[in-house]
């Protein structure tokens, strides 16, 4: 249980991370980046559970940073 969560968790900060560079965002931080990848990750799984896909490790990669460029996408768009 611990391990996956270690998992999600550093998936997560990668994920924000490339998400954040595909997005053209300035640097945000460390601990923004992590966040937004970590619900981006939620976010994408969820989706992903609802069409079908997302049982590897490729998947669930690409899957996490759609949702953090979606989370990314939302959040900008409410900020203004």
């Amino acid at each position: 249980m611990l391990y996956r969560l270690l998992v999600a968790i550093v998936i997560g900060a990668l994920s924000g991370f490339a998400a954040n560079k595909l997005m053209k965002g300035k640097s945000e931080g460390f601990l923004r980046n992590t966040l937004l990848g970590i619900v981006g990750g939620f976010v994408g799984g969820f989706l992903g559970d609802l069409i079908g896909v997302g049982d590897g490790w490729i998947s669930g990669i690409l899957l996490a940073i759609g949702g953090s460029c979606l989370v990314i996408w939302l959040a900008r768009k409410f900020a203004k």
